[in-house]
């Protein structure tokens, strides 16, 4: 794939997922539906989170890390929106770099065999995170209008 489609898609899964959940501050960090749901402030991080282990994921020698229960516990451990932002905006940034540090080749090469979609090109990461990411900022639209907040549109 090529590398301008790559960060033309980067930069709109972080353009709607910031308009998305702008409503979002950080009095609405705790805010969470049911009990032992992540919070808002968990949801913005584990978004970063995976943009961080999609990225890393379709590197490492050993693919994917399975470490479910340690990567939950990262993400719960983020008691504020600002620093779940801080979080994703720096995610971002790596992910962008990344895709330039890496040659178009590269991306175009299986990613290692395993169940998280093992034989794929790398580049495919990128619609695997804009579906996980456009799927939390849904959430967090939820998440905001139990507060009273109206989000605004993403794609405006």
């Amino acid at each position: 794939m090529n590398k301008q489609i790559m960060l033309g898609q980067l930069h709109a899964m972080q353009e709607f997922f910031d308009r998305s959940t702008g409503s979002l501050d950080d009095g609405d960090s705790g805010v969470c539906p049911a009990e032992g749901m992540f919070t808002a402030a968990g949801q913005i991080a584990h978004v970063a989170q995976t943009v961080d282990w999609f990225m890393t994921g379709a590197f490492a020698e050993g693919g994917f890390t399975m470490d479910w229960e340690g990567m939950e516990k990262q993400v719960r451990a983020v008691t504020t929106i600002s620093h779940a932002r801080e979080w994703f905006a720096n995610a971002m940034a790596r992910a962008k770099a990344a895709v330039e540090a890496h040659s178009e080749a590269e991306w175009a090469a299986a990613l290692p065999a395993g169940p998280i979609m093992g034989g794929m090109p790398r580049a495919s990461i990128l619609g695997a995170m804009t579906d996980h990411t456009a799927h939390h900022r849904g959430a967090l639209t939820v998440y905001a209008r139990l507060q009273g907040k109206t989000p605004p549109m993403p794609y405006m």
